[in-house]
């Protein structure tokens, strides 16, 4: 699918459309009387692509997007709704069973789970379970330092706003913890140090995905950009590279959330 990646805004539309209406037959005649949603939450830079990958390897699933960070925002139809400059404001009005009827088109619901991974969707998943009722969610958190540390590497962001943005997102993950139903948290070093355990703990959670194959390469986007790469934690790459000076300025605000980050399982450097 790497080719799909590198096509122009006009070609991929094409594409998905292609995609859509592939499905539309098959979901007429194949479709499930009831399909299963599963939402994986989680902020950027936090082991969600690789997750999905991972997921995605079941004959049981569909994942609404299939290429590039495989997030359901960037879909046709989708995107104009979703993924605009407000996408992390949690007050954002959206209207759901819009989305969801147009993610309807690009899920094959003759699979029992139907997977769809969009990073905002961590400062709404609320709003999501009114709708797309009897979701399962997995909730994905990262070290603080490694996370912080991808985003100023891939935007160039500023410390301090890159560190209050983590700090929203564990209050977002908190939140959904404590409120959602059925809920499996999962962090990105238990995923990445014990795949074995971690597909332990999924299948655990939702049974028919005992065929998932962790035991691969693969293709999400990771500090190397190579094409493929087996499962690996890279935090330590990651914390490395921010200096002393970075890390009393992340210690600063980290030091005022401390309740938070204990929450998670995470300490200060």
């Amino acid at each position: 699918m790497n080719y799909i990646n590198k096509l122009d805004s006009k070609k991929r539309t094409l594409y998905f459309f292609g995609v859509s209406q592939k499905l539309a037959l098959k979901n007429l005649l194949l479709a499930k009387k009831k399909n299963h949603y599963l939402f994986i939450l989680s902020p950027p830079f936090c082991g969600s692509t690789l997750l999905t990958e991972i997921i995605s390897t079941s004959k049981n699933v569909s994942c609404n997007n299939n290429i590039g960070l495989r997030e359901g925002q960037h879909l046709p139809g989708a995107k104009e709704i979703l993924f605009n400059d407000d996408r992390w404001d949690p007050k954002k009005e959206i209207d759901w069973k819009r989305v969801k009827k147009i993610w309807h088109k690009y899920w094959d619901r003759s699979k029992d789970i139907l997977l769809e991974k969009s990073p905002p969707n961590i400062c709404r998943a609320q709003n999501i379970d009114k709708i797309f009722v009897g979701s399962k969610y997995i909730c994905l958190v990262r070290n603080p330092y490694a996370q912080i540390q991808s985003n100023i590497r891939r935007y160039n962001t500023d410390i301090m706003i890159a560190t209050n943005k983590y700090i929203s997102y564990l209050k977002f993950q908190k939140s959904n913890i404590e409120k959602l139903n059925e809920v499996l948290v999962l962090s990105y070093e238990a995923l990445a140090d014990n795949p074995i355990k971690a597909k332990k703990e999924i299948t655990t959670f939702i049974p028919s995905l005992s065929d998932i194959n962790t035991d691969l390469q693969f293709n999400a986007h990771n500090m190397h950009k190579k094409k493929k790469m087996a499962i690996k934690n890279l935090n330590k790459e990651n914390i490395s590279a921010l200096s002393k000076d970075q890390i009393q300025i992340i210690n600063s605000l980290l030091s005022k959330e401390k309740e938070l980050i204990n929450y998670f399982n995470y300490s200060l450097l």
